[in-house]
């Protein structure tokens, strides 16, 4: 079983590795991804801080600042570890024993608005880049769905659990048969805490190594149980209700 994951706007400083584009998942996307680097670059060293500040979403020219950077030639860390915000809080990847630390690692497949599609350790530097926000005339949602096909063939044969925000869709949508999950408390559908359960899941699946949907669905998580599971062509919703 693959989990598909959405990246966070706010990541973690520092660290150690060497970043390399063709060390990335799926070496076929080097040129887009090199393509979107250029761009990006150019458009930090003309230093426009109305372009900078749409293109990052930051409003505050001290934060805008922070991230003019090369970041070709930043340290590098896994995303996994780069990516911070609530579900990555909830997830709480350092603190996950070493099995449940390399089944993030094998299993999980992260959609970078600069790189496009990661595995969870994939070494990327520190960068920023606003959610649907283009690279100047560039459309990166649009340069990786011309690309999905790599994903959809690596994903031929296993079960598909997505825990992406809709927007990630633009990137990718699985063809065949996926699960996606709901949220429920006091009847109504939640949103920002649905981050926080995503990487509640999450942690659970990595700590149980679950292998397939089926074992998923019999997996007991705490605070949470099963409403309803509706299924519509190849998309099944499992609807959970919050304690």
């Amino acid at each position: 079983m693959k989990i598909l994951l959405a990246p966070s706007e706010t990541k973690k400083n520092g660290g150690e590795e060497i970043f390399s584009l063709t060390s990335l998942l799926f070496p076929e996307l080097t040129p887009t991804r090199e393509k979107l680097l250029h761009k990006y670059t150019n458009v930090l060293q003309k230093n426009d801080l109305k372009q900078l500040s749409k293109m990052f979403g930051l409003k505050k020219e001290s934060d805008i600042e922070k991230h003019i950077k090369d970041i070709i030639h930043e340290p590098a860390m896994k995303a996994i570890e780069r990516y911070t915000g609530v579900a990555f809080d909830y997830l709480n990847y350092q603190s996950l024993n070493r099995d449940a630390k390399i089944y993030i690692d094998n299993n999980v497949i992260l959609f970078s608005n600069l790189f496009g599609f990661l595995r969870a350790n994939d070494n990327i530097p520190q960068y920023r880049l606003k959610q649907g926000e283009g690279i100047d005339e560039l459309k990166p949602e649009k340069l990786y769905k011309e690309k999905s096909y790599l994903l959809e063939e690596y994903l031929e044969n296993e079960d598909i659990l997505d825990l992406r925000a809709t927007f990630y869709d633009k990137f990718y949508r699985p063809s065949k048969s996926y699960t996606t999950l709901k949220f429920i408390k006091d009847g109504k559908v939640v949103s920002h805490w649905a981050k926080a359960y995503r990487g509640i899941v999450l942690r659970e699946i990595a700590l149980h190594e679950v292998k397939t949907i089926d074992e998923f669905m019999n997996l007991s998580i705490e605070n949470l149980s099963i409403a309803e599971i509706q299924t519509k062509k190849s998309r099944t919703e499992i609807i959970y209700n919050i304690k």
